[in-house]
């Protein structure tokens, strides 16, 4: 009887698995008939069949050979790629949310390109796969490392993989910007593109993915095994850490594989395994990677072919032309990241650093480090106005001041103050709302960029540029109110009984600041092509341009948020401790989280408006603050604000100087210097 049901669940397995490669030549034939040309099913079955119109068939075998098969077949080549790579990672890692996305490979891969193509260097496309299979290698084997293995918790995993995403995206967006001739059409491909010349690239992707599949069934038992967990696999005689090493460089082959043909096609590699193990909840045969593997391939196929047929069927083909296939993916992947956060135990937020917990620290320390961080604020702002392409002194400055000044020291200076003064006020509301945010969900390695707050700020004022119109007070009032609808989306969600479950609303906020993100690449590619320039560079983080009128709203912001974040220090010092602590003192733990958090919100949405989207700010300063004068707010938050007000100016005063006449973005600058201290900390905290 058990032999009969072993055959019955494996033919049950392998029925699954044929209906899914009959969907997959379903949506096949629907995705072929989707394009600019008018072909339509009936033309395309006649063709089929031979019995074309008179005249036709030579036009219609000439689109479907120079357009649609190519692009038909990229889609299968890459979802079946992206879809065992996923299946791969989440079952050595023993991770649902593990993916190609969440542990930097895609990124990885994908900086690597744009670096050869940013150091002008011709390789073959074979050779194209090499460099994109050493970045993603690179970028997989930091983000294990830095969460502490495999085996980490859930929290760990996505916060190390966010990390170095953000990282390398920093980086690419700065090559993108530097060597602009050089990588002229890798934004648009940068978000994953099915628009293919011929065949050639997919067809020579095939042989690999075919070897990397068979690697993968062979991995096949041991991984079956592996699932028990490492004593039980090692006792059964499995090479756990050879097995593992396999399966991670097999994902990673078959990932660089998938960014070459498409370039980084987000987020199918989390979806399909994530898929395919609802199927398999369905079908128990499906539990054993002999036949989950290919599974997870066939739905990563069915994934991109409606995500890219459905885009084209709903704008239009002309329309759909400037979407790349990434974007819907990539909403799909926020989905899942929601989804999975909300229904799974975390094994654990993640672990504090030494330097970040609550310290004792004397009053006298407190204002020694606050006088010295002032005297040096003043220093990068009086720095800021004096340097730039066109170098000043003190005594212009002075002669400015009483209006003495010749016209291009005014026009200088007149340009240089309010973007200094954006840039010191930007960075010190980022900080303020990232000493919130760390506290609030007791996570040092957390911060507004990462929970989705400044995402969502970003999409709607990009929104106002591109789509709805309208004036800088319409841009405030939308980033703002984005904002606070991200925060407001990300609490309700992470709501767990009557309470906010902190390692979930990390891990939410995530997801959500994905699809944000995602949402915001849409509206930019639909918009004027001759805004995308100006707000990417703005979605860098840029104070470049920026007038008095965009420092008003952030100084007005933190004159009357700061009051009330330092009137609610006490509270914030107890919540910092634990779930109960409040509680048994008497206050209202709840109401004094989403109070807070709503300011977090309110703070990092109005530092979108004066400077785009900087990351880290939040993150390294209070951080830092906490190392210098103890945990309590009191004395943290207000070092935390000088701290960032000193390294955005910092930022903001390199990019002028680096490369002038032309400028970096700050944002880049900060994440250049964010981001490596951020992968510090994980390393200091790995288990």
């Amino acid at each position: 009887m058990p032999g009969r049901t072993g055959v019955a669940g494996l033919a049950g397995g392998v029925l699954t698995l044929a209906l899914l490669a009959l969907a997959v030549a379903a949506v096949g034939l629907w995705h072929l008939t989707q394009g600019t040309s008018g072909i339509g099913v009936g033309d395309l079955l006649r063709h089929l069949l031979g019995a074309d119109r008179p005249g036709t068939g030579p036009a219609i075998g000439e689109i479907l050979t120079a357009s649609r098969v190519p692009r038909l077949l990229a889609g299968v080549v890459v979802g079946i790629a992206l879809g065992v790579a996923g299946a791969l990672l989440q079952s050595v890692s023993r991770n649902a949310l593990a993916s190609p996305d969440t542990l930097a490979v895609t990124a990885g891969s994908y900086f690597a390109i744009c670096l050869v193509a940013a150091l002008g260097l011709s390789v073959p496309l074979w050779a194209s796969g090499g460099v994109a299979f050493v970045g993603g290698l690179l970028a997989a084997g930091a983000v294990l490392a830095l969460a502490g293995g495999a085996g980490t918790s859930t929290t760990r995993l996505v916060l190390a993989g966010s990390a170095v995403t953000m990282a390398l995206q920093a980086g690419t967006s700065m090559l993108l910007i530097l060597f602009e001739q050089e990588t002229t059409g890798l934004y648009a491909w940068g978000s994953g593109s099915l628009s293919q010349l011929n065949l050639d690239a997919s067809l020579r992707a095939l042989p690999v993915i075919a070897l990397v599949l068979a690697i993968a069934l062979l991995l096949s038992r041991r991984l079956d095994v592996l699932g028990a967990g490492d004593d039980t696999a090692a006792t059964l005689g499995v090479p756990v850490r050879r097995t593992r090493v396999l399966a991670v460089l097999a994902a990673v082959v078959l990932t660089a594989t998938a960014v070459t043909v498409a370039g980084p096609l987000a987020f199918v590699g989390l979806g399909a395994p994530v898929l395919a193990r609802l199927v398999a909840s369905r079908v128990p045969a499906l539990h054993r990677h002999l036949l989950l593997v290919p599974a997870a391939g066939l739905i990563g196929a069915l994934v991109v072919l409606l995500a890219d047929a459905t885009v084209r069927a709903a704008l239009g083909a002309t329309a759909a032309a400037s979407i790349p296939t990434g974007v819907p993916t990539a909403l799909l992947g926020a989905v899942v990241i929601v989804v999975l956060a909300r229904r799974m135990r975390d094994a654990g937020p993640a672990r504090r650093p030494p330097e970040a917990r609550t310290g004792l620290r004397s009053s006298r320390r407190f204002w020694i480090v606050g006088g010295v961080l002032l005297v040096l604020l003043i220093a990068v702002a009086i720095g800021g106005l004096l340097g730039g392409s066109l170098l000043l002194r003190t005594g212009d400055l002075l002669l400015w001041i009483r209006g003495d000044a010749p016209t291009l020291v005014s026009r200088a200076l007149g340009e240089r103050l309010p973007r200094m003064s954006a840039a010191v006020l930007a960075g010190a509301a980022l900080a303020l709302a990232g000493g919130i945010v760390q506290s609030t969900v007791r996570n040092p390695l957390a911060e507004p960029g990462l929970l989705g707050i400044t995402a969502g700020a970003g999409l709607g004022a990009a929104l106002v540029v591109t789509t709805i119109g309208g004036g800088r007070p319409a841009m405030i009032a939308l980033a703002v109110l984005m904002g606070l609808a991200t925060f407001a989306l990300t609490a309700l969600l992470a709501r767990q009984g009557r309470g906010l479950a902190p390692e979930r609303f990390v891990l939410i906020g995530i997801g959500v600041g994905y699809g944000m993100t995602a949402l915001t690449t849409f509206v930019l590619l639909r918009s004027n092509p001759f805004d995308t320039p100006r707000v990417l560079t703005w979605l860098s983080g840029t104070t470049y341009g920026r007038s008095l009128a965009d420092v008003v709203p952030v100084l007005v912001v933190l004159v009357l948020a700061l009051p009330v974040v330092l009137a609610l220090h006490r509270e914030m010092d107890l919540l910092t401790i634990d779930e109960d602590t409040p509680q048994i003192l008497g206050v209202p733990r709840e109401r004094a989280r989403l109070v807070v958090l709503a300011l977090a919100a309110v703070l990092a949405a109005i530092s979108v408006v004066a400077v785009g989207v900087v990351g880290f700010v939040g993150l390294v300063a209070p951080h830092l603050a906490r190392a210098l004068v103890g945990g309590r707010h009191l004395r943290m938050l207000p070092v935390a604000m000088l701290l960032g007000g000193v390294l955005v100016g910092v930022a903001d005063l390199l990019g002028r100087m680096l490369i002038a006449p032309a400028q970096v973005p700050a944002g880049l600058l900060v994440a250049v210097i964010g981001a490596p201290y951020f992968l510090w900390l994980l390393w200091r905290s790995r288990a």
